[in-house]
């Protein structure tokens, strides 16, 4: 296994001011830039749900031409966590990336990924994944309709991804190129950020944990501790099935071993007890940091528009 932790320079940038901040600061470390913070200046408006049509009109005309369409889900996570989590984490999520990259609009965060739901874990509603990927076809088509050159799409469930994702966006940007808009799949802020994260905790002795583990209960700890995101009282008990091995997070369970103990079958894939919100703002910062930077690389890669496309 490569160790990337010790060459991946944001990881040892977020352990160090994750794990330095008093109780004070981690209590007052939300997504916001520190310039805000100082000034009191809100941040500019970046979700498209939250605007009006002329606001959005003027933002196209000042050169936020990149929509972000990032999927949530409603799943199950366990018996400590909202069912909400993955739609209230990429909402979060997509909007420091937006505030990040300077150029972004955050479209409306879908709330449904390919899943299927369970009598015995009552918390997931999902999709096939053909009706997601149409809704992500027709979301993208609406917003390249809307006026926005460039649309990423990424997604908070691993539901889809890649191949979902994939076909969506190989397909319409072969369809817009020619018109002058983009779309592109943007992998990193899921499979690459986990994964990184994930050999960090192991390599810094926390417990293996996949589904409602360590990073899922910090991130969301972090995020919204403070407005019910996390049952509290239930982290110290928050102990599930035993992880899948290194790499394969996000993949389900496999094959029981018969000669393992008998499944908790709560909902948790792993260890969720050390969780904390130092560990979530670490987490959450890795993510946003990979997703502006993928996202920097596509716009930068592309070529000039002519003067018909412009």
């Amino acid at each position: 296994m490569r160790r990337l932790l010790f060459t991946i320079p944001v990881l040892a940038l977020s352990a160090a001011t994750a794990f330095a901040q008093t109780p004070a600061a981690k209590a007052a470390a939300k997504p916001a830039s520190a310039k805000q913070a100082a000034t009191g200046a809100k941040a500019p408006l970046v979700e498209f749900d939250m605007m009006t049509w002329p606001e959005v009109k003027a933002a196209l005309a000042a050169g936020k031409t990149t929509a972000l369409v990032y999927t949530g889900g409603t799943e199950q996570r366990g018996p400590q966590n909202v069912n909400g989590g993955h739609t209230l984490m990429a909402r979060a999520t997509a909007k420091a990336i937006a505030l990040k990259l300077g150029n972004a609009i955050v479209m409306p965060t879908l709330a449904y990924s390919p899943n299927r739901a369970s009598a015995d874990l009552p918390g997931t509603i999902g999709l096939s994944n053909e009706v997601f990927g149409q809704m992500l076809t027709e979301i993208s088509e609406q917003a390249i309709i809307t006026g926005f050159k460039n649309v990423i799409i990424m997604g908070d469930h691993g539901g889809g991804q890649p191949g979902v994702f994939t076909d969506v966006a190989k397909k319409l940007d072969e369809k817009y190129a020619p018109k002058g808009a983009h779309v592109y799949f943007c992998d990193e802020v899921y499979a690459k950020a986990q994964g990184d994260f994930d050999k960090w905790l192991t390599a810094n002795g926390y417990p293996t944990s996949s589904h409602a583990g360590i990073p899922d209960t910090s991130t969301m700890m972090y995020l919204g501790g403070d407005k019910g995101w996390v049952r509290k009282e239930l982290i110290a008990t928050a102990e599930g099935d035993p992880a899948p091995p290194p790499g394969s997070r996000g993949q389900g369970r496999g094959t029981p071993d018969p000669n393992a103990p008998p499944r908790k079958n709560n909902g948790i894939t792993g260890d969720a007890r050390r969780s904390s919100v130092a560990l979530g703002k670490q987490a959450f910062d890795i993510k946003v940091s990979y997703a502006v930077k993928q996202i920097t690389g596509f716009l930068a890669s592309q070529p000039k528009a002519t003067a018909a496309q412009q």
